[in-house]
């Protein structure tokens, strides 16, 4: 995509925006901290689509009811190593930080935990949440149903799947190993900063559900079918992950799911879980993570196909993209920075030009 639309913005700036706007929309204080630094997050280890991007659909949810603002979330120990917790309708990112520290809490209980969210809502990135156990010596795993339906069954023309996200952390000697992926061929925010922006979008993203022609209009694409990743394989993983994510806990999956892109009001009951996995329990750390460079040393040094410069692992561009934003700051595009000055407007808080 081109940069030409793009405006870099400190971190500072857009973080202080987030909890500022939250504030004034309502959510006490320490949540909105909480809200804003992961937001933050996203925007700076490249997850555009997570970050201050879905501010202003964010305080539209809050402003019509669509979350609530002072959730009373609850957990459950169903075992010494599962739990179950109760997002009461909260902000997906506090619900699922709440759980990632239960489910590490336990793994240095148990060696292993297993725990389940439901009545939650979009939480952003995959990734934020299986680093998190990652940082803590422990492989993490998570995944969640999406609060959209893009995706038909393979071979289907029904709306029943979503992108269903999977992410898996593995510390390493230097930062974690992250792997952050849709189940689809692209992650319906980057569909949606097309959109925004003007772009055309790629041939084989989107098809016609009537005559399978591709759609390549950002703004259409609510008229055709998001293809899987891997075809059948990523239709399955969604599958999979969506009964896992959502019917085990309790929580909407298929034709009970609430698009949030067309309804500010109603409570999605996101359903999530998170795995955490205490990696001393098999071999010391240090030994484990020495281990882990030794691949990942073979693995950029193998020999490359014709074309390829260089090898490329889970967690290249993340750390790339967070040393980069956090010295230029965060690529904006224009569109959006033209949302985020009306909504400071209508807060009555300060624009982000002013921070």
């Amino acid at each position: 995509m081109s940069s030409a639309d793009l405006v870099n913005v400190s971190s500072r700036a857009t973080r202080s925006l987030i909890k500022d706007a939250f504030v004034a929309s309502g959510l006490p204080e320490a949540d909105a901290l909480k809200c804003a630094a992961l937001m933050t997050e996203a925007d700076l280890t490249g997850a555009d689509g997570h970050g201050i991007f879905r501010l202003p659909q964010y305080i539209r949810r809050l402003k019509a009811g669509g979350f609530n603002k002072h959730p009373n979330i609850t957990v459950t120990k169903s075992a010494p190593a599962t739990a179950l917790v109760d997002g009461d309708n909260g902000m997906g990112h506090l619900v699922m930080s709440r759980a990632a520290d239960e489910a590490i809490a336990m793994a240095k209980e148990t060696g292993v935990s297993w725990v389940g969210v439901r009545r939650s809502n979009h939480a952003g990135p995959a990734g934020l949440y299986a680093e998190m156990p990652a940082q803590h010596g422990m492989v993490g795993l998570y995944a969640a149903v999406a609060n959209a339906n893009h995706m038909g069954t393979w071979g289907g023309t029904d709306l029943l799947l979503g992108t269903n996200p999977l992410a898996i952390g593995v510390p390493s000697g230097s930062d974690p190993l992250i792997l952050d992926i849709a189940t689809s061929i692209v992650a319906y925010g980057t569909v949606k900063k097309y959109a925004q922006r003007g772009l055309a979008m790629p041939e084989g993203w989107f098809v016609n559900a009537e005559t399978g022609a591709p759609i390549t209009d950002a703004d259409r694409s609510h008229e055709g079918l998001l293809l899987p990743m891997g075809e059948y394989k990523g239709s399955g993983l969604a599958l999979m992950l969506g009964l896992i994510a959502g019917t085990l806990n309790g929580a909407a999956f298929g034709r009970d799911v609430v698009d949030f892109n067309a309804d500010d009001k109603s409570e999605t009951n996101t359903g999530h879980f998170i795995v955490a996995v205490d990696i001393a329990r098999f071999l010391p750390i240090e030994t484990f993570k020495s281990e882990v460079d030794r691949h990942i040393r073979d693995l950029r040094n193998s020999k490359r196909l014709p074309g390829v410069d260089e090898i490329r692992l889970p967690g290249d561009r993340r750390g790339e993209c967070r040393t980069a934003r956090a010295r230029d700051g965060v690529p904006l595009a224009k569109p959006l920075l033209a949302l985020l000055d009306k909504l400071a407007n209508e807060l009555n808080i300060k624009p982000l030009t002013e921070r």
